[in-house]
C-alpha cells in the first residue's frame, strides 16, 4: 500500500439525495420534512429557461426561511456552458444565509470547470465575509467527465461528493438507450437459450468510486428514471452499494425509503461486523494475524471492511 494514505471523506449521512425543481415552491417544505439526508434544490434541468430567474429567487428564499433540520442543503446550478450559472452562484451565495451547505455542479468535464466555480465562490466568500465554506458536489455526465474523473475528484478541497448522471452520460457516449439507469434490454449475453443481462453503468460507477475513494470524496449513485419500478430501483441501488457508493438520488418521494433501506446497514450486517471485530481483537491478543469466523478466514483486511459498516451505522444513528 502506498505510504500516501487515502483521505477520509466527510462524515455525513448521504443515503438519499432528494431533488426538487426551484420553480415548484410547494415542494420545499415537503422536502425539508422528508427522510432524505440531502436535499438538492434544482436550478438546472427541471427548470425551464423562462423560469430561471424566479426559480433562483425561490431557492434563496427557501434556504433562508425553511427549517431544514440536519439535512445537507445543496443547490444544483446550471452548467458552465449556459449563461445562467454565474448568476446562480453569485445570487445564491450573496443572498442565501449560512444554511446553504453545498453547490452541485452539473456536466463537469475537466478540473478546469471546478477551478472556475471555485474561483468565483472564493471571491464571493471573501467579499461577503462568509465564515462557512461552501462544499462542492459534481455530476459526471459526459465522455469527457469520465475520462477526467480522477483529476476532477482532486480538483478542489471543496470537493465532497460525485454522482453519475446516467441520461446525459448515455447521450454523450452515444449509447442506444433512452432509459435513465437500470438494466438495458439490449445489453445482454447469451448462454444457450438464456439471456443474462449485464450492467452497462458498472464500469463508469467503478471509475467514479475509485477516483472518489482515492481523493476523499463521497461516491453517489445518480437517478433511476422509472419511479414506478421499486424493484428495479432496489436492484440498482444494491449494486451501487456493493461497489462502494454511499447513496442514491431520489427523483420522486417514493424513492426515499428505498434508498434509505438499501444504504442503511441492516442490524444483521452490523452485528456480524461487530462480531468480526471482536474475533480479530481476540486473535490479535493471541498474537495471530488472522482467525476463522463462521467457517471463513478473516484478517486485517476484514477489520477494515467491518469498520466501514460499523462506522456507517453509528453515523446514521447519530
Amino acid at each position: 500500500m502506498s505510504f500516501r494514505l487515502q483521505p477520509t471523506p466527510v462524515a455525513r449521512p448521504n443515503r438519499c439525495q432528494l431533488f426538487g425543481p426551484g420553480s415548484n415552491t410547494k415542494l420545499f417544505a415537503k422536502m425539508a420534512a422528508s427522510a432524505a439526508d440531502v436535499v438538492n434544490l434544482d436550478l438546472e434541468d427541471s427548470v425551464s429557461p423562462s423560469d430561471k430567474d424566479s426559480a433562483r429567487a425561490n431557492v434563496i428564499e427557501a434556504i433562508n426561511t425553511i427549517d431544514w433540520g440536519t439535512k445537507t442543503v445543496s443547490v444544483r446550478i446550471n452548467g458552465l456552458d449556459t449563461p445562467y450559472w454565474y448568476r446562480d452562484v453569485v445570487d445564491v451565495l450573496e443572498q442565501a444565509g449560512d444554511r446553504l451547505d453545498q453547490i452541485m455542479i452539473p456536466k463537469v468535464g475537466c478540473a478546469g470547470d471546478i477551478y472556475a466555480v471555485d474561483a468565483l465562490v472564493t471571491a464571493i466568500e471573501r467579499a461577503k465575509g462568509r465564515t462557512k465554506p461552501i462544499s462542492f458536489e459534481v455530476i459526471i455526465e459526459s465522455a469527457a467527465g469520465i475520462a477526467h474523473v480522477e483529476e476532477i475528484a482532486a480538483a478542489s478541497p471543496r470537493m465532497q461528493a460525485m454522482s453519475l448522471g446516467a441520461a446525459d452520460f448515455a447521450a454523450s457516449m452515444g449509447m442506444q438507450t433512452t432509459g435513465i439507469g437500470g438494466t438495458q434490454e439490449n445489453y445482454y449475453m447469451l448462454h444457450g437459450e438464456a439471456r443474462h443481462y449485464s450492467d452497462p453503468w458498472h464500469w463508469a460507477q467503478t471509475a467514479i468510486v475509485a477516483a472518489c475513494r482515492t481523493h476523499g470524496v463521497l461516491p453517489v449513485d445518480g437517478p433511476f428514471g422509472d419511479f414506478s419500478d421499486d424493484e428495479g430501483y432496489r436492484a440498482q441501488a444494491r449494486r451501487s452499494a456493493t461497489l462502494g457508493m454511499v447513496g442514491k438520488w431520489a427523483i420522486h418521494p417514493k424513492q426515499i425509503a428505498l434508498a434509505n433501506e438499501v444504504f442503511t446497514p441492516s442490524e444483521e450486517a452490523v452485528a456480524e461486523a461487530r462480531e468480526i471485530l471482536a474475533a480479530m481483537k481476540d486473535a490479535t491478543e493471541r498474537g495471530e494475524g488472522a482467525t476463522v469466523y463462521k467457517g471463513r478466514l478473516v484478517d486485517i483486511a476484514s477489520i477494515k471492511q467491518a469498520e466501514v459498516i460499523v462506522k456507517q451505522s453509528e453515523m446514521i444513528a447519530g
